[in-house]
């Protein structure tokens, strides 16, 4: 068999272990936990769907529940401890090779993003950063393999004194 066909061969293996990689990732989605707006009292289901180790960091008006994934890709979710919004997630950033299930990160708002972003490119969401600033709804996403980053909050229940550069 020529060089060239071994190689062929090769690639097609791993084109099909990357499709049932793939295909058990998509089919192990969990519903929506602490997803932006949401309750806090789930971060801890969507660490064991990341199968992340948790840090929290507390703070006098919000606190910082910080994952961090066996690939690398760290999700952190703000959650307010005051006001209003207490108890609420009011932002998520995410940092690493991987992005995360923007599906389950956003929850309620994952529509509004969809919408705005195929808005933005024209129908087709591509690779090129995207920012959308709507009413209810910040979303900044940049990256490239290997070394994925974004953040989205919600303006109206960042905590009092909080600032957008502050979620990072």
């Amino acid at each position: 068999m020529p060089k060239t066909c071994v190689t062929c061969s090769e690639r097609l293996k791993v084109w099909r272990l990357l499709a049932i990689a793939a295909s058990a990732v998509v089919c192990s989605a969990l519903p929506a936990r602490a997803a932006l707006g949401g309750n806090f009292t789930s971060v801890q289901a969507d660490q064991v769907h990341m199968q992340a180790s948790l840090r929290t960091s507390v703070g006098a008006t919000y606190n910082v529940h910080e994952m961090q994934s066996a690939s690398g890709t760290v999700v952190r979710e703000y959650v307010s401890s005051a006001g209003e919004s207490a108890g609420k997630v009011f932002a998520v950033t995410w940092q690493g090779p991987w992005p995360p299930d923007l599906r389950q990160l956003l929850g309620s708002h994952f529509e509004q993003y969809m919408q705005a972003a195929k808005a933005k490119s024209g129908g087709r969401i591509g690779r090129k950063p995207l920012m959308i600033d709507q009413p209810g709804l910040v979303i900044q996403i940049g990256g490239h393999p290997r070394s994925f980053t974004g953040r989205a909050y919600v303006p109206q229940m960042l905590p009092s004194g909080v600032r957008a550069e502050d979620i990072q």
